[in-house]
């Protein structure tokens, strides 16, 4: 056996391997992106908010679950809440949660949005293809005219697309 080990340790492909368990360590480390946080409900969630974002995230989540169908789901991934119908509609993610990209205000992003019409372009995309989104510092900010709308649209892309399984 020790033959064997020494044999693989000073062949050619030795560096290869080293580098591939480095990745695999980057990868792991990565996993813990979240530092530390994991929550288990949604009142965990809330409860971790400071309250300017907790007053946004309130009033997003109202306009979301009043004009989403009965039948999407509210389901807590990478520790915000993602609203789903057949595929992911939604998210609400608040710069106090670790990992978002965001540091100040909360996020609302539609994860359809590169497909939506949007003709007032009230989302943007910053450097996302696909989830287009508004960063919002206070209510005030919010414009729940538009944010219906974009909804009702997502929807109907949603409904167009097979349910994950």
């Amino acid at each position: 056996m020790n033959s064997y080990k020494n044999e693989w340790c000073n062949s050619d492909i030795a560096p290869f391997i080293f580098e591939y368990k480095l990745q695999v360590k980057t990868y792991f480390d990565r996993m813990d992106f979240q530092k530390g946080i994991k929550f288990q409900s949604f009142v965990e969630f809330w409860d971790f908010l400071p309250e300017n974002e907790r007053i946004i995230v309130d009033v997003l989540r109202q306009i979301i679950l009043e004009n989403l169908p009965a039948t999407c789901k509210e389901k807590l991934a990478y520790n915000v809440p993602y609203y789903y119908g057949n595929k992911r509609i939604c998210l609400i993610w608040p710069g106090s949660v670790p990992w978002g990209g965001i540091r100040d205000g909360v996020l609302f992003g539609f994860c359809q949005g590169f497909k939506l019409s949007d003709p007032e372009n009230y989302v943007i995309h910053g450097t996302n293809k696909q989830v287009y989104y508004q960063i919002y510092h206070s209510v005030d900010e919010i414009d729940e005219q538009a944010i219906v709308s974009l909804l009702k649209e997502a929807v109907e892309i949603d409904q167009k697309l097979k349910r994950s399984r």
